[in-house]
């Protein structure tokens, strides 16, 4: 993409509202516009990291067998009702009436939809297990809307359910996903913490909650502090660590040595639910055991918010600069810029635009008139993995930079070499697109 020909409205300062680096970050990097307190439109760029991540979640959830759909974002109040849960979720959730008088609601979660979803089409065992997920836009009437999508009023979240005839297959659902979580967050160049959590108004007496640890993190953590070594564990191997949230956390309780607990903030970035029947038994959400007998399904829920794990990537990964994106969720794999407006610099530059983009890179070229010291603050500050630069002195030996945004480590080869290098990263998607 050619910069001159996209929409990236840059902010020179840090708008005053903004609270916390991600929220700083991405109003200057023009990810999102707020339209209203809590309420943001989200602008090209933005909206190329969001896809990103809802491809990894895509992968990761069908992989386990987990099939997706879309709920819609108005659900009718009796099916609240018949839960009981209208009233749980209090003036968060936003409520109106139709020109029906039937009220509505904007859906926070889609428990009770799935719900009747399947007590409409699944009636044997012969049908389970099922699992549904749907990535949509919820809403949360917020009393006081801050850090940006971290905690807005609208905000995208993946929400699944899964629908089982037992207990225990309902744990091997929910330790399934439980996995595909770990490696989720894993894909997309962040580690997100495992703790027991309080279950809230969703309900049941299995939770867990994923945190990415950052200092701007609004919840206190407590776990063990071997656990921060720990990779490609298995849930069972994660039970045997002691991790909580300041909710479940009691330190009367706590099992291991005190001087053995790390103290920790986090963001939350997804959670999971196993409630049983909570929501079957009152919905009559029924199946044909093997024996004939209708007994209520047994049911999880499993969140992810979408829009606030992009926020938390850039709390966890940034510097003085700007944004240090992990590659794969960066918007482009890298970005080229022209530094001199020489006939030389700028046939150079085509031809490495071209090349790069047959060879399937997602790049930023900025061709555009800026001074090279605006072009070269601009990168930093939008994070892209690699950046290639193509300068009038350096190019008059043949030779340009290669720098790794991470590390800020620069090379100065040749074209051939930069090409070469990127062409056997393996690390680095590569995309067939039309700019």
């Amino acid at each position: 993409m050619r910069l001159s020909h996209y929409f990236l409205p840059l902010l020179k300062e840090d708008p005053r509202e903004a609270e916390i680096i991600s929220h700083r970050l991405m109003l200057r990097c023009g990810m999102i516009c707020m339209i209203e307190r809590g309420i943001y439109s989200w602008l090209p760029l933005g909206l190329r990291v969001l896809q990103k991540i809802q491809s990894i979640i895509h992968k990761y959830q069908q992989e386990i067998g987990a099939l997706p759909m879309l709920a819609p974002t108005l659900q009718p109040a009796e099916l609240w009702k018949e839960s009981g849960r209208l009233d749980a979720y209090g003036k968060e959730m936003l409520r109106f009436k139709d020109r029906h008088q039937r009220e509505l609601i904007y859906g926070p979660t889609a428990e009770e939809v799935l719900t009747d979803i399947v007590r409409r089409h699944v009636k044997s065992y012969k049908n389970l297990p099922l699992n549904l997920y749907n990535i949509q836009w919820k809403m949360r009437d917020e009393i006081r809307p801050r850090f940006g999508v971290m905690r807005g009023r609208e905000f995208l979240m993946k929400d699944g359910y899964s629908f089982d005839l037992t207990p225990k297959d309902a744990r091997i659902s929910y330790e399934k996903v439980f996995q595909s979580y770990l490696k989720t967050f894993k894909a997309m160049g962040v580690q997100a913490i495992p703790l027991r959590a309080a279950t809230g108004p969703i309900g049941g007496d299995l939770s867990h909650e994923f945190h990415i640890l950052a200092q701007t993190g609004e919840s206190e953590l407590y776990l063990d502090q071997n656990l921060l070594d720990q990779e490609g564990l298995e849930m069972k191997d994660f039970e045997k660590f002691y991790a909580a949230t300041d909710e479940k956390h009691d330190p009367s309780s706590c099992p291991i040595p005190l001087d053995q607990v790390s103290c920790s903030r986090g963001i939350e970035v997804g959670h999971i639910f196993y409630f049983g029947s909570k929501y079957s038994a009152a919905m009559n959400a029924l199946v044909k055991n093997a024996g004939g007998q209708d007994i209520p399904l047994e049911m999880g829920s499993y969140g992810i918010g979408v829009s606030r794990v992009l926020a938390a990537i850039i709390e966890a990964h940034h510097d003085e600069k700007g944004i240090c994106w992990p590659v794969p969720v960066a918007p482009f794999s890298l970005g080229l810029l022209s530094l001199g407006r020489s006939s030389e610099v700028e046939k150079t530059s085509t031809n490495c635009y071209q090349r790069l983009i047959d060879m399937g890179f997602e790049v930023l070229w900025d061709d555009t008139e800026k001074s090279p010291g605006e072009k070269l603050a601009s990168m930093d500050l939008l994070g892209l993995p690699f950046q290639l630069i193509i300068g009038e002195r350096n190019l008059q030996q043949g030779l340009c930079e290669l720098k790794e945004r991470k590390t800020s480590n620069v090379q100065v080869i040749s074209l051939e070499e930069v090409l070469n290098i990127l062409d056997t990263n393996t690390a680095l998607p590569r995309f067939k697109e039309v700019f």
